[in-house]
């Protein structure tokens, strides 16, 4: 080898003998950097696990063991529970677990509300309790054997009636309006209405007879549309089969009763006549009709070849129907509907009626929490049809909601230094007030017992007032204190005075029967300890890690992202203040404070740069997102739409993904969502504040999505 080539040899190895030196000290710092680091995972991974196990373990006792679960399932933010037996689950206890926010039972379903953790809770849950998690689907199948068959049938009976009722309240205030303008002599000694005086109001007293008449005559055509959307058949059918029990060719109705038998028109088919009546404003008659439809239609699906169902089912399911509806289920719907009616007003105008009063005005409350009062609406929509055209029940429905919503409103004033009682009290008392129960029922009076039973005692003085008196209602409008619009004017005086009932006595029983049986706890709200502060003694690699830990910091907040003090709205729509959506989960702040949004678009956008924390891969519906300052975010599109199983949804992104303000998010079908029989409202929810203060909802505008603010912070 020559001199040269020695040389340079000895060179190179000096050389790679100095670098592999440096090499191996950085390996063994950054090794013993990685260590720090992994520790420190390992220790707050340890710690949530152990956050986490406790409460698993304790759930799990709580629901009554591994035996009484029948079925588990998740969505967003709740565990859903079937139970075999639901008595056996301690709510109370239930709810003083760390990571609950609240527990309700719903269709069958027991519900307990975790967050957005609720995924890596449940499967903790699952694996620790030894059972499989199912589909919601399955769920909801389970919770519907644990129902008996007068619960099925209530819940069947509520899922009709659910979808009608926002225009049954819109076309009650249009009457209560109607009332006052047409029906109330304000004028020339009390002998002219505003009507009467003036040609606009006249005008408008006419017009708004467009509306009632469309939603409490032309009801059939609503309640068989609900039924063949909840059957799961086709709801054009529907809607024509409803149409022609209230064609403008048959007799109205409403005129049977004064037209001589003689001159009701028939169709005459040779040996047989059918009277050509309409069925304006019955119920029995078009639920029936309906029933008829779905199963004519399930029946011709089910034999006919898939190649002629197009042309077959249709046809052979309406046409029999139609004639089914006019000769048989008709006339005997008409006739049951017109016994119940008969029955309920008899009861109410009899001798009896300071009982029946007592007795419904006590009862209506635990009716709304087991379903049954659905009822109520097919009884009032009834009643409304019989010749005095009004209705004694509906009253004492608005006293019984008024009584509740003054029980809340005791307990809210008792317990005004609880903050966290007050967040679900304000919005229930509000709710009741306006003819929302169930936050109320379910959320404060059940919780505590004395109050319900307060407000029971409260809406049977009332009720027997009302019906002691012979207060009736010209429609069925909003069940609280707007009620009152709905009431024929010559009973405002004695509805004012039952009003007051329902408010002075629950609001006094419940306060001095608070005063006696709350609890410290439960009027002032838990005492918050002081966090511990732990040694920041350790090794270097834990140092090591520390550093790195704030050379991440210092990294975001070199960008700049970790000053970001606004969020953009989610969606183009109009932006409503959150006790607005139409979810008690969410319109009481359950979950945290936010913004709902009734879209007008169809993309979901970040709101601001963040991280994709949390996602419902399977649903598509709903994702966490984490911001920089700690801030974390769920956004939830409509409501209950976990049940869709991911129809009508696109998910975006993936749990991980770190996501730019404006980058899309969800994809969603709204017309889907509305066929499933739910709102479209989009909730953007504050689940934790980091390090923001003073947190800043702004709502009541018409937003551009990536444009508008709508939350913001110091």
């Amino acid at each position: 080898m020559t001199e040269k080539k020695l040389f340079l040899k000895n060179r190179l190895t000096c050389l790679n003998k100095s670098d592999t030196f440096k090499m191996f000290k950085q390996v063994r710092l950054v090794k013993r950097v990685f260590q720090g680091i992994l520790k420190q995972v390992r220790k707050r991974g340890r710690e949530a696990m152990g956050k986490y196990d406790n409460d698993v373990k304790r759930l799990l006792e709580l629901v009554g063991g591994k035996e009484n679960i029948q079925a588990v399932s998740h969505c967003m933010t709740r565990m859903r529970f079937v139970l075999i037996d639901p008595k056996k689950a301690d709510e109370k206890a239930i709810e003083e677990l760390p990571s609950v926010k609240g527990t309700f039972t719903q269709a069958g379903q027991y519900q307990v509300i975790i967050g957005n953790d609720v995924a890596v809770f449940y499967n903790e849950f699952t694996k620790y309790a030894g059972i499989e998690g199912v589909s919601k689907d399955a769920v909801k199948a389970a919770a519907k054997t644990n129902q008996n068959i007068a619960q099925k049938i209530m819940g069947t009976l509520g899922e009709i009636f659910a979808p009608l009722i926002p225009a049954l309240i819109c076309g009650g205030l249009v009457l209560g309006f109607r009332n006052v303008i047409g029906e109330i002599n304000f004028f020339n000694n009390g002998t002219q209405s505003l009507a009467d005086v003036s040609q606009f109001w006249s005008g408008m007293y006419n017009f708004l007879w467009l509306i009632g008449e469309a939603v409490f005559h032309l009801l059939p055509v609503g309640i068989v549309w609900s039924i063949t959307k909840k059957m799961g058949t086709t709801q054009i059918l529907g809607i024509i089969l409803g149409l022609t029990l209230v064609s403008s060719q048959l007799l109205n109705g409403f005129s049977v009763a004064d037209t001589p038998a003689s001159e009701i028109p028939v169709w005459d088919f040779g040996f047989f006549k059918v009277q050509m009546i309409g069925y304006q404003g019955q119920v029995i008659a078009a639920m029936m009709a309906g029933f008829v439809l779905v199963y004519l239609e399930k029946f011709f699906k089910k034999i006919c070849p898939e190649v002629i169902s197009m042309i077959v089912v249709p046809f052979c399911s309406l046409v029999p129907a139609v004639i089914i509806a006019h000769t048989i289920v008709g006339p005997i719907g008409w006739t049951i509907g017109n016994a119940i009616g008969d029955v309920v007003y008899a009861g109410l105008t009899s001798d009896f009626r300071f009982l029946f009063a007592a007795v419904f005005g006590l009862l209506y409350a635990p009716l709304v929490m087991t379903g049954l009062h659905h009822m109520t609406n097919a009884i009032d929509s009834q009643l409304l049809n019989t010749p005095a055209h009004s209705t004694i029940l509906w009253p004492m429905i608005a006293l019984s909601n008024i009584a509740q919503g003054s029980s809340v409103l005791a307990m809210s004033v008792l317990q005004k230094k609880n903050e966290r009682a007050q967040q679900i009290n304000v919005p229930a008392c509000i709710s009741c007030y306006l003819g929302v129960t169930e936050p109320a029922l379910f959320g404060v009076n059940l919780k505590y017992v004395f109050p319900l039973v307060c407000g029971m005692i409260g809406s049977c003085c009332a009720a027997m007032i009302s019906v002691g008196f012979g207060v009736e209602a010209l429609s069925i409008g909003v069940g609280g204190l707007p009620g009152i619009l709905s009431i024929k004017p010559e009973y405002w005086l004695i509805f004012l005075l039952a009003m007051a009932v329902a408010i002075v006595i629950p609001f006094t029983l419940t306060f001095i029967v608070g005063r006696i049986k709350l609890s410290k706890e439960d009027r002032f709200g838990r005492e918050d300890a002081a966090p511990a502060v732990e040694a920041a003694e350790g090794t270097e690699a834990d140092k090591a890690a520390q550093a790195a830990d704030s050379a991440d910091s210092a990294a975001v907040s070199n960008t700049g992202a970790a000053d970001v003090k606004e969020l953009k709205s989610i969606l183009d729509g109009k932006v409503m203040p959150i006790e607005e959506a139409p979810d008690d989960v969410f319109s009481q702040k359950i979950m945290g404070d936010g913004v709902a949004i009734e879209p007008s678009n169809t993309v979901v956008t970040a709101p601001a740069d963040c991280d994709v924390s949390v996602v419902m891969a399977d649903t598509g519906h709903a994702c966490g997102l984490t911001l920089p300052n700690g801030v974390e975010l769920l956004i939830h599109v409509g409501v209950d739409t976990v049940d869709m199983g991911g129809d009508g949804f696109k998910l975006l992104v993936n749990e991980g993904d770190h996501v730019k303000a404006g980058q899309k998010l969800i994809e969603f079908d709204p017309e889907k969502i509305k066929a499933a029989g739910h709102p479209c409202t989009t909730m953007l929810i504050v689940t934790a504040e980091g390090s923001a203060a003073n947190i800043q909802m702004h709502s009541g505008m018409d937003a551009k999505a990536g444009e508008t603010t709508v939350i913001s912070w110091d």
